[in-house]
């Protein structure tokens, strides 16, 4: 039986799956990263690390699955998106890579925004410039550390760093590349446009690749590492959300995958690039060949219900503090809770926004609280799929959700009822890695696509449907909560002065 190997560099550990010709997981091993924090506002790691990692999680995973490794026909990649890997002529990292978290390059994404012009470059790109996009990055070394950029010769996003320490192919797909915002979305390609007026050399960017194409093989000095035979295929892969979308079954447009993480992801798969004329909303390229998603990132989702619950509750179990919270009827009895507690990102990219309890009385008791905030949460999720609707996107059918916070039967349904959406949990829970191994068999062939793969490996599990009258409830409760940003805006950018 053929097996199918998925790798996700992320920022706290690379993890190592298998998979068998039916989808099964026979095995899934990890190793941790660590973060460097040099100064306040940048977030670094040594790639060299990212290596070692992946070669203890694959000769882990490998021994753990106890099966002959000519079984393995091939790889598929994922990883953290957006951090700049920088190398010299010989291939050597010139320095740490500045992550997807740091934030150091305001200004140069205003310097970008000035050369291009900020609508032409949400245009191009379909995205504006932010601090944690690649972009920005480049800029930030070429102005800060001019000699080490002199030296630079190639471009890589962490995934595609252990791509080329496996292959020594400098390679990238779509979906991570067009996160680098160096690309243009409607071709698919780098932009020259971009580039040039970034002064960027065209040269130093590889090769572009769809998720399952395959960018090159396992080396003799790799398999040598790593204990896998040399020649395996290495497929292009994807980046972490773009690969938890396939590892969920969100390939199709109508299909959305909610990962409710510390953070929320909103993710749309769309058969043509959509591009929200704000940037309020991600549009990167899909990992599924041909196809394009748009994307809203919360900054606290179930991160929203940690902090809560560490703060006010933290004698109490998740469980004991939900369940008294069903009890209470949908609208928390007039109180709303707004979830911005790391500032936002999506649809109020702003860094300065704060979280609040907004029309607290003596009648609000702890459950009352606790309900305030997973609708509060829902209310911020639902954001994205209003703009998502407003930017032209199809009819949403369904919603895939995953993640810690999706485990709670009581936020599963206020979710369904806020979107007005059935929502489904699936049978996968690798998230990107699985993702990223579906990417891998079928570009090994094993599934004639990558839409194949999906409807032959993942099933789902469960199903939440909205309540029609409490649906109506909450859209008079989120005209409310969508009033209070713009109201509270003036307040924030004072307590911050």
């Amino acid at each position: 039986m053929a097996h199918f190997l998925g790798i996700d560099t992320s920022t706290t550990g690379s993890k190592a799956i298998l998979i068998d010709e039916s989808g099964q997981i026979c095995a899934a091993a990890s190793a941790p990263h660590t973060l460097q924090t040099p100064k306040p506002l940048w977030s670094e790691q040594d790639p060299s690390q990212w290596w070692r990692a992946v070669v203890d999680s694959t000769h882990a995973v490998v021994e753990q699955a106890g099966l002959d490794r000519d079984s393995i026909v091939a790889i598929g990649l994922t990883g953290q998106m957006h951090g700049l890997v920088l190398l010299d002529e010989a291939g050597e990292v010139l320095r740490p890579a500045i992550l997807w978290n740091d934030q150091r390059t305001q200004r140069q994404c205003d310097e970008i925004h000035a050369r291009i012009g900020k609508e032409k470059f949400i245009q191009i790109t379909g995205n504006v410039a932010l601090a944690g996009f690649t972009a920005p990055k480049i800029l930030w070394v070429a102005e800060n550390e001019p000699e080490l950029y002199a030296r630079a010769r190639h471009i890589l996003l962490p995934k595609d760093f252990i791509r080329y320490k496996l292959t020594g192919e400098m390679a990238m797909d779509q979906a991570d590349g067009a996160g680098t915002v160096l690309m243009d979305l409607k071709t698919r390609q780098w932009s020259p446009e971009i580039l040039k007026a970034l002064d960027i050399p065209a040269n130093w960017m590889p090769e572009l690749y769809e998720g399952p194409q395959i960018t090159g093989t396992v080396t003799q000095e790799a398999a040598e590492q790593t204990g896998l035979p040399a020649g395996i295929p290495v497929v292009a892969g994807g980046g972490d959300q773009a690969a938890q979308a396939v590892g969920v079954g969100a390939v199709h447009e109508g299909i959305v995958a909610l990962t409710l993480g510390t953070s929320g992801v909103v993710f749309a798969t769309t058969d043509s690039p959509f591009i929200e004329p704000e940037g309020r909303l991600h549009a990167f390229c899909h990992a599924v060949p041909g196809r394009w998603h748009l994307m809203g990132v919360m900054l606290s989702a179930a991160g929203s219900l940690r902090w809560y619950r560490d703060t006010i509750a933290p004698t109490m179990d998740y469980e004991q503090l939900l369940e008294p919270a069903a009890e209470i009827d949908p609208g928390a009895d007039g109180l709303v809770f707004l979830p911005y507690l790391t500032g936002e990102r999506t649809p109020h990219p702003d860094p300065l926004a704060r979280g609040a309890f907004v029309g607290l009385t003596v009648r609000h008791s702890l459950p009352h609280l606790t309900r305030a905030v997973l609708e509060g949460v829902a209310f911020g999720l639902r954001d994205s799929f209003e703009l998502m609707k407003n930017a032209g996107l199809a009819e949403i059918d369904q919603v895939r959700v995953s993640g810690g916070g999706a485990k709670s039967p009581l936020w599963q349904q206020i979710l369904a009822d806020v979107f007005g959406s059935e929502l489904v949990t699936v049978n996968t829970s690798e998230g990107a890695a699985f993702g990223a191994a579906l990417l891998a068999g079928a570009g090994a062939g094993h599934w004639p696509s990558v839409e194949a793969a999906c409807q032959e490996t993942i099933r789902i599990t469960g199903r939440v449907t909205p309540n029609v009258e409490v649906a109506q409830r909450y859209e008079d409760v989120y005209k409310i909560y969508r009033g209070l940003y713009p109201a509270l805006k003036p307040s924030f950018m004072r307590m911050n002065g």
